[in-house]
């Protein structure tokens, strides 16, 4: 079949959608279908209907991949695509949203509330430590941690020139300490729980995509109760969210409260297929190779 790649765009994440675009490429053409890889611009909805393809793959990350922009062009032009559609598409991007979604169901994430960023010159939304995150950025882009040894001032002062800035908007959370753990859907199966440890600093768009930059542990040596809980937490976020192919829900865990110490962080729709991302590396784990990855995202695209 003719498989387009959709890939790159014009987010803040647009190089590692062209990583993942290009190996979901090469895994297509492995696999014996046609790839027609398309570097999206302005004229995306004339060169897919050039192309006529059978199946759209959404290899975009941000937006307008991930929020629904595309999901919405897609389902008006009548193409079948990867991942997540147009609903579930504009509430997961929205950190905001997605709480609003998930926490009826018992699904444990921090508080906070969504601040003008202009305000934070004035004083702090939270007490220190807390965390600054763009309400609908994915990859940590835009992300702070704000402590009181922190050299962005008390108040916040405007030269800091926080990673913040470009943003009007921002959604200001409590910090939570201890471990990053993380745990791939794929299909309707929870595949299982990486924990991500960060040479320095914190799990950031640098460590997160700079090889040798965080240390990957998969499975992650956490007690059974807390490996369980990811599992769980990861499968009913999805199905609460209407989620489709792959997502990531990504966890912070305070190690010293136990189950109780679990919170989900955030659900993304489309994770990263790269050399580095998580969702492969979860999936090899568990005896299911990246090409195999890529035909069984198209198949449940197909049904």
């Amino acid at each position: 079949m003719k498989v387009a790649i959709l890939m790159g765009g014009w987010s803040a994440e647009r190089e590692v959608s062209l990583v993942t675009g290009k190996g979901v490429a090469e895994a297509v053409a492995r696999l014996g279908h046609e790839a027609v890889a398309i570097d999206m611009g302005r004229d995306v909805a004339q060169r897919l209907a050039e192309v006529k393809p059978d199946v759209v793959f959404n290899a975009l990350h941000g937006t307008p991949g991930e929020d629904g922009s595309v999901q919405g062009l897609l389902d008006l032009m009548g193409l079948k695509y990867t991942h997540s559609g147009l609903a579930t598409s504009v509430v997961a991007i929205d950190k905001q949203l997605t709480k609003q979604a998930l926490l009826p169901h018992g699904i444990r994430m921090p508080g906070g509330h969504v601040v003008r960023t202009e305000s934070l010159y004035l004083g702090d939304p939270l007490p220190r430590p807390y965390v600054l995150k763009p309400v609908n950025e994915g990859s940590s882009v835009g992300v702070a941690i704000v402590t009181a040894e922190s050299n962005y001032g008390d108040p916040i002062a405007r030269e800091s020139k926080g990673p913040w800035q470009e943003f009007d908007e921002l959604l200001a959370e409590p910090f939570i300490r201890g471990r990053e753990l993380t745990t791939a859907i794929l299909g309707d199966r929870a595949l299982g729980v990486t924990e991500l440890r960060p040479k320095s600093g914190f799990y950031d768009y640098d460590a997160k995509y700079t090889e040798g930059m965080t240390e990957h542990i998969c499975p992650a040596n956490v007690p059974r109760a807390i490996a369980d809980a990811c599992l769980d937490l990861a499968l009913r976020s999805h199905r609460v969210l209407g989620c489709k192919g792959t997502s990531r829900s990504d966890f912070r865990w305070d190690d010293e409260k136990g189950v109780e110490g679990l919170y989900l962080l955030e659900v993304n729709t489309q994770p990263g297929m790269t050399p580095l991302s998580l969702v492969p590396e979860q999936a090899k784990a568990v005896g299911i190779g990246y090409d195999e990855l890529v035909q069984m995202i198209l198949d449940e695209a197909l049904a």
